[in-house]
């Protein structure tokens, strides 16, 4: 087996678990079984696959309120993951988070949060933290085309670039800022241009193609490894789901946000089927293989869920445990 076959396969796997594990979180939503607020990473798995493919566990991700993906990616536990989402203790943030409060110090997943661009400064430390430390690491900064609407996200960005900080600014542009379509929030559509004014190397990627982000995150990785960071970079994608919980948000519905032409033109691009596309025209994968990997995941994912279902809530007298360091 060659090396490019071995990755690829890597890449196919890690994005059946995330849609596969989002998918499987449609049906509890619905029926109130998970009650905190999800928002899907379906249909943008390949962001987070082929940029995290590049990573060591010593590298550093920060993430958003669509963050599943990323955890998973990075190497985050799934079983921690599912219990985390339905509130459990021994979810990875011990219940008290919920689905958009993820994190895996052992992997280098160091913080998912909610607030639109509040995890970009954070990101900046650590990437300064490596900067200072000279230990050869590398920060991810995971955001939505939202963020670029908040300051924080240039006033870090100007600072890596004086710094030459070892950061990746990782755009994740789905065209819609909770239910504002791009064309009505920004003047400008082309978000990768925002990095000019900072003398910083950009990337515009198809972030349907796994193989496509993976090569430009690899040489965005080298050149922060090598001391010539910060990179940015806009991977163009599409949510399948709406901004929070399972509903498409197609017009028609008691939403009227997107139009249904749109979502299916977007179906077409599915980074997963593109994949399976390039297996299956180069004779590296045939349908039989896809369908056992397939199977394979989908017990991973039942036996995450399962876990998650039969763990214990935290006990109510508990309820500010974390909250506060205890002293020694």
């Amino acid at each position: 087996m060659s090396t490019k076959s071995e990755l690829l396969y890597t890449l196919y796997k890690t994005m059946l678990r995330i849609r596969f594990a989002e998918e499987k979180l449609v049906e509890p939503i619905l029926e109130g079984t998970v009650r905190c607020p999800v928002h899907l990473y379906s249909g943008e798995e390949a962001i987070a696959s082929g940029i995290c493919a590049n990573l060591q566990d010593s590298d550093f991700i920060f993430g958003n309120h669509r963050s599943h993906g990323h955890y998973l990616a990075k190497g985050g536990d799934l079983k921690k993951m599912m219990a985390e989402i339905y509130c459990k203790e021994t979810g990875c943030s011990g219940g008290r988070g919920g689905s958009m409060h993820l994190i895996c110090p052992e992997k280098g997943i160091l913080g998912i949060a909610p607030i639109v661009a509040g995890t970009i400064s954070l990101a900046l430390g650590t990437a300064m933290a490596s900067s200072i430390r000279k230990d050869g690491n590398v920060t991810i900064s995971f955001f939505g085309d939202g963020a670029t609407g908040e300051g924080v996200l240039y006033e870090a960005m100007n600072f890596a670039s004086i710094k030459k900080l070892p950061i990746i600014f990782a755009c994740e542009n789905n065209l819609y800022s909770t239910h504002l379509p791009i064309q009505e929030i920004r003047a400008k559509n082309t978000i990768v241009d925002i990095a000019n004014p900072f003398n910083m190397q950009s990337y515009q990627v198809d972030g349907n193609n796994v193989i496509e982000v993976y090569e430009a995150s690899r040489e965005a990785v080298e050149r922060c490894r090598s001391g010539n960071g910060p990179v940015f970079m806009e991977f163009l994608t599409y949510r399948y789901r709406g901004h929070v919980g399972p509903d498409d948000n197609i017009q028609g519905t008691h939403t009227d946000i997107r139009p249904k032409e749109e979502l299916h033109l977007w179906l077409k691009k599915d980074p997963i089927l593109q994949l399976e596309k390039y297996l299956l025209d180069n004779s590296l994968m045939n349908e039989s293989t896809m369908t056992e990997y397939k199977k394979v995941v989908s017990d991973e994912i039942n036996e995450a869920v399962k876990y998650a279902v039969e763990s214990k809530f935290p006990h109510k007298e508990e309820v500010t445990n974390y909250v506060f360091r205890k002293k020694n």
